[in-house]
């Protein structure tokens, strides 16, 4: 291989390497014990939510950087309604529907906002941020919620392929991995993936194309906010009670996930697995933080610069290729 051809495979697969590096080290300073099959299902159990408000965002950033900052909002408002309406005795999946339902009404209101009134996907997002936020605080009256059934309780213990010492897979991998291959196929299989590259790349040579953009963007943001009331039931569950605070600055996460895993925040560009990579290595560097002892009030300081600077080397990717 020529140095252009390596240095170029290193450019594309940077967080890869970080990762495989980042789980050395910590499986050098823990004897080991990180690639137990047990911890490592514990650690992509313990993100499963993370991953799929990811993908979520990843529909977004994809379209032209949009950053969408509703995402903890959502979170919450959904959770909490789900939240009381299991406790009250509803079922557990007609609940799932009506969260879903309110996650889809309020990625349709964003879409409204940006694709027919203009309004700067920064600006509104921002604003469903805040009025979604004030909804759950009036809501759930800024008090937490619990006593779930036991039957929704039973429904996050359960495991498959469980055999000896190994406790087996839960429910959160499972749902990760088929929203992870669902978005896969959306993305890579389907003329909707396509397009959503396409406006990505240059929104305006696309609706020259013969894209219709404002259809596109609406579907966009209304299955974003589908993920996000999906990935509110997952919490729900692992956390076993909802809160008014419960996904505040999930954005961040979700925001990391995808620009550590090398989606581009000029947009056109990003893939699941990047995503995957993204989250994990934005989890590993946080329990090596707590592992080796640094302030936990530090974590913020640390993941904010880890945010700037994978933006700050897509954006110098761009620029070079421009």
């Amino acid at each position: 291989m020529s140095k252009t051809k390596v240095l170029n495979w290193l450019q594309k697969n940077t967080m890869t390497l970080i990762l495989v590096l980042v789980f050395a080290f910590f499986a050098w300073q823990t004897g080991g014990a990180i690639l137990r099959p047990n911890n490592i299902t514990n650690l992509i159990a313990q993100n499963a939510y993370v991953f799929i408000l990811a993908t979520g965002m990843l529909l977004c950033i994809l379209t032209g950087g949009n950053i969408d900052l509703s995402v903890g909002s959502v979170v919450c408002f959904t959770g909490a309604v789900g939240a009381l309406l299991m406790a009250s005795g509803m079922n557990m999946w007609l609940a799932v529907v009506i969260m879903l339902a309110i996650g889809l009404v309020i990625g349709g209101i964003q879409a409204f906002c940006i694709a027919y009134l203009k309004v700067p996907p920064f600006i509104a997002t921002l604003g469903i941020q805040t009025i979604v936020y004030g909804f759950n605080l009036i809501y759930t009256n800024a008090q937490p919620i619990g006593g779930f059934s036991q039957p929704f309780k039973d429904f996050f213990n359960w495991k498959i392929l469980a055999f000896n010492d190994f406790k087996g897979f839960s429910g959160y991998i499972l749902f990760a991995l088929f929203f992870g291959l669902l978005f896969w196929f959306l993305y890579n299989k389907t003329t909707h993936g396509k397009y959503m590259y396409a406006i990505g790349g240059n929104e305006n040579a696309a609706e020259v194309s013969g894209v219709n953009v404002r259809k596109k963007l609406t579907t966009i943001y209304a299955l974003a906010g589908v993920m996000y009331a999906f990935a509110g039931f997952l919490m729900t569950g692992k956390s076993g009670g909802a809160s008014a605070s419960m996904g505040v600055s999930y954005e961040l996460e979700a925001i990391a996930g995808c620009t550590i895993g090398g989606v581009s925040t000029t947009g056109g560009i990003g893939t699941v697995p990047g995503i995957l990579v993204g989250v994990l290595v934005f989890e590993l560097l946080k329990i090596i933080m707590q592992f080796i002892g640094v302030d936990p009030n530090y974590n913020y300081i640390v993941q904010g610069l880890v945010v700037i600077t994978a933006v700050a080397m897509d954006i110098r990717k761009y620029v070079a290729k421009k």
